[in-house]
C-alpha cells in the first residue's frame, strides 16, 4: 500500500499513462551500473526519454544528495504534472517519490507523484532471479538493452 500522497501503479499502467498523457514523465532511479548491464524502459514509443537520476550510488549505495533538485529541474524541464518512478523493485522509487513529493508540496508546487509497483525487474522468483514473475520486463513494455 502507498503512503498518503503518493499513487502507486503496476507497470502496464505507468506505460498507458506515459503513453496517452502528454504531462507524464518516467524517472528511472536505478544506479549507473542497473542501467547499463540491465536495461532501460525503452519510450520512443510514447515520443518520451526516461529521466535517469540516480537515488543512490553503487557500489556502496550512497544517497544521492542532489537527488531532489535534479529531480524538481528534470520535471520542470519536461513540464511535467505526473511523474512516475521506477527502480529495480519498488522499494528504492517509492522513497524517491516521496521525497520528491515532498520537495515539490514544500515549494507550494503541486505534483502528482506515482511509484511505479514491481519496478524493471519485479520481484524474486522461487529460484532467486528477477524478471520473471513481474516487473516492466516481464509484463512485455518496451524496454532496451544499452
Amino acid at each position: 500500500m502507498a503512503p498518503s500522497g503518493i499513487g502507486e501503479v503496476d507497470p502496464e499502467a505507468a506505460w498507458a499513462a506515459l503513453r496517452s498523457e502528454r504531462k507524464a514523465m518516467l524517472i528511472d532511479v536505478r544506479t549507473r551500473a542497473e542501467w547499463s548491464f540491465v536495461g532501460l524502459p525503452d519510450l520512443s514509443e510514447a515520443g518520451a526519454e526516461v529521466a535517469l537520476i540516480e537515488w543512490q550510488s553503487f557500489p556502496a549505495m550512497t544517497m544521492n544528495p542532489d537527488f531532489t533538485a535534479s529531480a524538481l529541474a528534470a520535471i520542470e524541464a519536461a513540464g511535467a504534472e505526473e511523474v512516475y518512478f521506477i527502480c529495480r523493485s519498488g522499494v528504492r522509487s517509492m522513497r524517491a517519490a516521496l521525497a520528491t513529493a515532498e520537495a515539490a508540496g514544500s515549494a507550494g508546487w503541486p505534483l502528482a507523484c506515482f511509484n511505479v509497483a514491481e519496478g524493471f525487474e519485479g520481484e524474486l522468483d522461487p529460484t532467486a532471479r528477477r524478471g520473471v514473475l513481474n516487473g516492466w520486463k516481464a509484463r512485455g513494455l518496451p524496454w532496451r538493452q544499452s
